[in-house]
């Protein structure tokens, strides 16, 4: 359950092909947004963004890894296989929890994970 290079989005195409295309759902400090990009990916990977409106180097980090570790431990059970998934975060993630975030994104994650099974 590792969380190497193969399981991240790297190029910024691949995050824009995704939110144009994906299937989108919003939380209160979140949006998601989920697809099938390639279906010879290995993994379901994952691509997270964190603006600097959302506060310092620290907090935005901070925001990253757990977000990671969720993905890690939680939500990459929830969504089919070969898919991706960017997060974006809003206006107050930085203040939340490990806890209210993933609470947040398993919400997300689950309803995302039926409707792109839905499409294929």
């Amino acid at each position: 359950m590792s969380f190497a290079a193969p399981d991240r989005l790297h190029r910024s195409a691949e995050f824009i092909r995704l939110q144009r295309n994906g299937a989108r759902f919003q939380t209160r400090h979140f949006v998601m947004y989920a697809g099938i990009l390639d279906s010879d990916a290995a993994r379901t990977r994952l691509g997270v963004t964190v603006s600097r409106r959302i506060g310092n180097a620290v907090v935005r980090n901070r925001v990253k890894r757990r977000v990671r570790e969720i993905f890690r431990t939680n939500m990459r059970a929830m969504l089919p296989a070969h898919s991706s998934v960017v997060v974006i975060a809003r206006a107050g993630a930085g203040t939340l929890e490990s806890a209210a975030i993933g609470d947040e994104l398993s919400l997300a994650a689950r309803n995302l994970g039926g409707r792109i099974a839905g499409r294929r």
